[in-house]
């Protein structure tokens, strides 16, 4: 009797016939669950078109031999993968068909796909849209990060409150991964470091062991496939087996958890440092086994060649950028190996090392910055903290030769903080073992430059850049906003997809009628179907020509979604005060997760539901305002709610927000902005002219100038009636009439321990607000400026970024060299290598 296949062999053998070739769809449809074996079914089939390609590109790094980027980051928010790879593939209008002629629905089998969350936001995004930018430029570049089981959590809101449950996102099974089990590496923890003639050894260490799995990461239509990395930790199978010699059978295999642990669950924190072992072992767990696979790559070479043996020219070769400072121990993991391993010198491994590493830091928020107790360190890491010791003696000799006594500025410019428990300070780290360090918006470099690492820049002022952040337009155009897309395309061509600036061309038709209309009918269409949508998942009557108002990123106290939320009761109360007075409809739209321990960002989250549940019940109100709070807001939500957006909320105080990304999605997408002068929405309004954003509130040197003299809120709470009623609201339960006491921790934040200062900006918030009132309005004036603003996107591609990294950091060249196909014979491979060496 035939053995039974099971789910995955049946979508598989789906796969190999090809949606396209299928004829009996009856047969088809039968014994499957149906939308996911189509699903699965279409993903092997696009795989598939990947695979040769992905295997060509590999092929092709071997034989030219470029130098390799490697970019380590404990975060990829990379989202869905189907509709992406079709796009970059240039296979969506052949799937489409082929789907369509078996009676399916191509947007059901996309919404089938999980969303790969493994990432807490603006970091993890970023890496995803450098990904498919490196790819598209035709760099030799790979992603190193973790294979989290568990990704950031899903948010459930219950009776107004955040609920986490976690994110089983692999319970189907994975179609774009290859796990590489022949490339599993060992990475070792504890132990004690012995001296011996031949230099320190690292023994009695417990060791884990790392699983790679590999993603294809394919460029737009340019035959590149490149490979993004994540490590899966797995127990060796001696694991604890002194217990099992001891009888203890259970137990020894119980504690193989342990060690599977580190590769299980995202720490779901954005912008705030948990000092967790956990945590510091999926750091060091990273970068470890990247750094074993980075030397193993760099030490093999073409067929017929002697493998390299000298590191002379391993920094011609390797360039890691290290994303942010949760791998920074790669710094003192690289001089282990050169120094334990390779048996270089100290100078000549750390020439090598500083020479390898640049680093991008992407906050000022002190909570955020990453310091660990040297106490964690000398038990989970000992040789490493020795090697950090050995560091800061030879960067503090430098320091006191150039500053002789100066010993204030010794204590500040150590990797050693020694107030109270001793920490290593590792943004230090970062700057001392690199020769490149980067903010990502103008303002925020120079914010680093001149405040947070003034000391250090000040020493080494050429080592100090700025790489202002951007987005891939293949993701945040192409895929989820196609209608625009397309119209875009129809009177400037489609070149721009890959040289985001020529929409610059689209000023030439910021006054054509047809094209104003066009584009207004884009945005129409977006809206009515994300109300469709709305209206489906939480009964709310949603009116499409209202204006959608919406702020979604993570829920943080300075991102101020407290400030959109006092708007909100403000708006309420005038349309209470005189309901016949006119008043442009609004659907305020607000989403994100809070970390589960951030008990403010919760209460946040609470407010706002609690005054969503008055607004939308309350008849005099009616159809003019709406309030929704977007449950478990991820990158496919993203992707919906994005281009139906009208007036995107921007609205961090200012110095807080180091760049942000959302905010240039929504610009590309025809929403325009309200904001402070924060982040890249400064360079947002050089672009595209201020007056054609929707500028508010204090600039950076209005807060600081507030930090010296003192924030009082309570006088501005005494001076604006408006704002004096709205926190009387709050503070007397209108809004938690079951609970008057219930926002007690968030009034008497805002009144006593506000380091956001929302009271500041309220006055000319409101008045900015009614400014965007009165414009919408105009349809046509509205447009117009919508027209401009996605004109001057052109610099917010991360092609562009990523250019600048390659040229100005890393020491490579972005190419449009075509990579042959697979149906092209080998030497074609070589040909193409032998052209990128003469360039």
């Amino acid at each position: 009797m035939a053995t039974p296949l099971t789910d995955q062999e049946k979508r598989k053998q789906i796969s190999i016939r090809g949606i396209a070739g299928v004829e009996n769809v009856a047969e088809l449809k039968k014994g499957f669950n149906r939308h996911l074996d189509y699903y699965f079914a279409l993903a092997h089939t696009v795989r598939d078109h990947l695979v040769g390609r992905w295997i060509r590109t590999q092929q092709f790094y071997y034989e030219a031999d470029p130098k390799r980027v490697y970019y380590l980051s404990l975060e990829f928010y990379m989202g869905r993968t189907l509709q992406n790879t079709m796009i970059n593939l240039g296979l969506q209008n052949a799937c489409d068909e082929s789907i369509y002629q078996l009676g399916l629905d191509m947007e059901e089998l996309e919404e089938m796909e999980e969303d790969a969350g493994l990432g807490n936001g603006g970091l993890g995004r970023l890496a995803a849209c450098f990904l498919d930018s490196m790819a598209t430029l035709g760099l030799a570049a790979y992603g190193y990060g973790i294979r989290y089981e568990y990704g950031i959590f899903n948010q459930k809101i219950r009776d107004g409150w955040q609920v986490e449950e976690a994110d089983d996102w692999l319970r189907h099974g994975n179609p774009w991964e290859k796990a590489r089990p022949e490339y599993m590496l060992p990475v070792h923890f504890y132990g004690r470091v012995e001296e011996t003639r031949d230099g320190s050894k690292w023994v009695d260490t417990q060791v884990v062991l790392a699983m790679p799995y590999d993603t294809p990461i394919p460029g737009y239509m340019n035959n590149t496939v490149n490979t993004m990395r994540l490590w899966s930790a797995r127990a060796p199978n001696d694991f604890n087996l002194r217990d099992f010699n001891v009888g203890d059978y259970i137990q020894a295999v119980l504690d193989r958890n342990l060690a599977e642990n580190i590769s299980r669950v995202l720490y779901p924190n954005d912008n705030f440092f948990e000092g967790k072992e956990l945590r510091l072992k999926q750091e060091y767990f990273v970068v470890a086994a990247t750094l074993q696979d980075i030397i193993r790559r760099f030490k093999t070479t073409k067929k017929g060649s002697p493998g390299r043996t000298s590191f002379e020219t391993f920094p011609d070769k390797v360039a890691i950028q290290l994303n942010d400072t949760h791998p920074a121990m790669a710094i003192p993991e690289l001089m282990r190996i050169f120094v334990d391993i390779e048996k270089l010198d100290w100078e000549t491994a750390w020439d090598l090392t500083r020479r390898t590493f640049a680093y991008t830091n992407h906050t000022v928020l002190p909570e955020a910055l990453e310091r660990w107790p040297v106490e964690l360190l000398e038990n989970l890491l000992p040789r490493h903290l020795q090697i950090i010791y050995q560091i800061n003696q030879v960067h503090l000799d430098r320091i006191a030769a150039l500053f002789p006594k100066d010993m204030d500025k010794l204590r500040k410019m150590s990797l050693i903080e020694e107030d109270g428990c001793k920490r290593v300070n590792m943004a230090h780290l970062c700057i001392v073992g690199s020769h490149a360090v980067n903010g990502v918006a103008e303002i925020h470099s120079n914010i680093i430059k001149t405040e947070v690492f003034r000391d250090f820049s000040d020493l080494e002022p050429q080592k100090f850049q700025n790489k202002t952040n951007g987005i891939t337009p293949r993701r945040w155009l192409l895929l989820c906003n196609p209608g625009l897309a397309e119209l875009i395309a129809e009177v400037i061509g489609e070149e721009y997809v890959k040289d985001l600036g020529q929409l610059q061309k689209l000023n030439d038709f910021a006054e054509d009628a047809a094209f104003i209309r066009d584009v207004s009918k884009v945005k129409q269409d977006n809206k009515v179907k994300f109300a469709q949508y709305l209206e489906k998942e939480y009964r709310v009557k949603i009116n499409p020509s209202s204006m959608f108002d919406v702020h979604v990123k993570r829920i943080h106290e300075y991102k101020r979604q407290v400030l959109n939320c006092l708007h909100i009761i403000t708006m309420y109360n005038r349309i209470r005060k005189n309901p016949s007075a006119p008043f442009v409809p609004r659907t305020v739209i607000i989403g994100g997760k809070a970390a589960p321990g951030y008990h403010m960002a919760k209460m946040i989250i609470k407010l706002i539901t609690s005054v969503a549940d008055v607004v939308n019940n309350d008849p005099v109100v009616g159809n003019k305002l709406k309030v929704i709070f977007l449950e478990n807001y991820r990158v496919s939500l993203a992707e919906k709610v994005i281009p139906a957006t009208d007036l995107s909320e921007q609205i961090s105080t200012a110095g807080t927000e180091a760049s942000g990304t959302g905010n240039m999605k929504f610009m590309l997408n025809g929403a325009l902005t309200i904001g402070t002068m924060d982040g890249a929405n400064v360079e947002m309004a050089e672009e595209a002219g201020e007056e054609n954003l929707f500028i508010f509130g204090m600039r950076v040197e209005d807060v600081a100038e507030m930090d010296k003299k003192g924030y009082d809120a309570m006088s501005y709470y005494k001076k604006i009636p408006e704002l004096k009623q709205v926190m009387d609201q709050i503070t007397s339960g209108f809004f938690s009439p079951k609970n008057p006491e219930l926002f007690k921790d968030l009034t008497n934040m805002l009144f006593k321990h506000d380091r956001f200062k929302v009271f500041a900006d309220f006055e000319d918030y409101v008045k900015c607000q009614e400014k965007v009132s009165k414009l919408y309005q105009n349809p046509k004036e509205w447009t117009k400026m919508v027209i401009k603003n996605i004109a001057a996107t052109g610099k917010f591609s991360s092609d562009r970024t990523i250019t600048e990294y390659a040229t100005e950091v890393w020491g490579v060249e972005p190419t449009d060299l075509k990579i042959p196909p697979p149906n092209e014979p080998r030497e074609a491979i070589e040909e193409t290598a032998r052209a990128l060496k003469k360039m």
